[in-house]
C-alpha cells in the first residue's frame, strides 16, 4: 500500500491547507477543555436547538459514524492584511468580521477536501467522510487532539504558526492512520480575549455564552437584540473578531495566501448609509457568494440599524426613521431604538 499521507501532504499544500494533522478516535475524548454538555446545560447555547438536538452525536465522531477510526485535520489560513479593529474606530462605517470579508469559504474548502479524501481512499483503501462545519462533529477538540492548535480562553483554535486565523475541514476515515502529537494549551495567565469582549461573553476562561455573544447575536440570534446589548455592539454588523484579533499569538501569524478569501475592498469599511438603502434584491446581489448573505437581508438591516443608533451621526437619524413604520417588527424596532438614540445625542 502507498504510504497514504505522502500524496495527501503534497497536493494539501497546493490547495493551500496545512499539513494533515491526524488524531486516532480510539482514545479520543472531547471532554477535556470546553464541554459541549455544560454549556448546553447552563443554556450558553442560546437559541442555537440543533446543539443540543446533536449534542450525542457531537459528543465523539465514531456516534456520527461509527467506521471512524481516524480524523484527518487541515488548517486553511485566512490571516488579515491589516488588524481588522481598526474600523471600530469609524462609527460611520460598518465592522465585518475577517472571515466574510471574502468568499464563503465551504464553498472553497469542501471541493478541495474532497479531492483530499479520495487521495486518501485510494491509498487506504477504506471509506472516508468529509466535513467543513457543517456537521455535528467537535472540530476544535479534534484539532486539538490532531496537534493543530488549543482552543484558547476565547474556545476558538489558536496556532503557534498561524495564530487565530484558520478555517478547519475535517476528513474521518476508516482507516487506522498513525497520530500527530495533541497541542498543549499555551495560553498560560493571559487575560486579553476575555477581557476585550464589549459584551462580557466568558463567563469563565474556557467557557461561552453564546447570548451574549456578538459573533452569535449577529449572526444566529433571529429575534431583537436585548436592549442592553445593543449599545455595546458597536458597529458590528455581522460577526466580532475582537476575542480573536487581540491574541498574542496573532505576532506570529501569516497573511492568508488564497486569493478567493482575500477581503472584499467593499467589506472592508462599508459605509452605514449605503448599507441601510440596500433593498433585498440588492444585498442579495451585493453578497452574493458572501456568508453575510445567509442572515437574510432583514436580520442583517437589524444589525445595520443598531450601528446607525451607535454612530452618534446624526445624519443618519433621518435613515433610521424611515424603517420605523417597516412591517417587519423587528426592523421596526431596531429602527426606533436607533433614532432614539440619535434624537438624545
Amino acid at each position: 500500500m502507498a504510504d497514504p499521507l505522502k500524496a495527501l501532504t503534497q497536493r494539501a499544500a497546493k490547495l493551500g491547507f496545512t499539513r494533515p494533522y491526524i488524531a486516532a478516535l480510539s482514545n479520543f475524548s472531547s471532554k477535556p477543555g470546553i464541554g459541549l454538555a455544560e454549556a448546553i446545560d447552563a443554556g450558553h447555547h442560546g437559541s442555537m436547538a440543533w446543539l443540543a438536538e446533536t449534542a450525542f452525536r457531537r459528543s465523539h465522531p465514531q456516534n456520527l459514524w461509527p467506521d471512524a477510526k481516524s480524523a484527518v485535520i487541515f488548517g486553511m489560513n485566512y490571516g488579515p492584511e491589516s488588524d481588522p479593529l481598526v474600523t471600530l474606530t469609524d462609527a460611520a462605517v460598518g465592522t465585518i468580521s475577517v472571515y466574510a470579508r471574502g468568499r464563503d469559504y465551504h464553498d472553497i474548502m469542501k471541493g478541495r477536501l474532497k479531492e483530499l479524501a479520495g487521495l486518501l481512499a485510494r491509498d487506504t483503501g477504506e471509506n472516508v467522510k468529509v466535513f467543513v462545519d457543517t456537521a455535528p462533529l467537535m472540530e476544535k477538540p479534534l484539532a486539538m487532539a490532531a496537534g493543530l492548535g488549543w482552543q484558547g480562553k476565547h474556545t476558538n483554535l489558536v496556532s503557534r504558526e498561524f495564530g487565530s486565523w484558520l478555517f478547519i475541514g475535517s476528513i474521518l476515515s476508516a482507516a487506522e492512520l498513525r497520530p500527530t502529537s495533541p497541542e498543549l494549551d499555551h495560553c498560560g495567565s493571559c487575560r486579553a480575549c476575555l477581557d476585550i469582549c464589549p459584551t462580557n461573553a466568558f463567563p469563565a476562561p474556557y467557557k461561552l455564552d453564546a447570548r451574549r455573544c456578538i459573533s452569535y447575536l449577529t449572526i444566529e440570534h433571529a429575534g431583537p437584540v436585548d436592549a442592553a446589548l445593543r449599545a455595546k455592539m458597536g458597529n458590528r454588523i455581522y460577526g466580532c473578531d475582537d476575542c480573536l484579533a487581540v491574541c498574542p499569538w496573532n505576532k506570529f501569524a501569516q497573511i492568508g495566501r488564497e486569493t478567493k478569501l482575500a477581503a472584499r475592498e467593499d467589506l472592508n469599511a462599508p459605509a452605514l448609509s449605503d448599507l441601510a438603502t440596500l433593498g433585498e434584491t440588492e444585498f442579495r446581489k451585493r453578497f452574493a457568494g458572501s456568508p453575510i448573505k445567509r442572515i437574510g437581508w432583514l436580520r442583517f438591516l437589524r444589525n445595520v440599524l443598531y450601528a446607525i443608533g451607535n454612530s452618534d451621526d446624526l445624519a443618519l437619524k433621518s435613515v433610521a426613521k424611515d424603517y420605523i413604520d417597516h412591517p417587519d417588527a423587528v426592523v421596526a424596532d431596531s429602527a426606533l431604538w436607533a433614532y432614539k438614540r440619535l434624537t438624545s445625542t
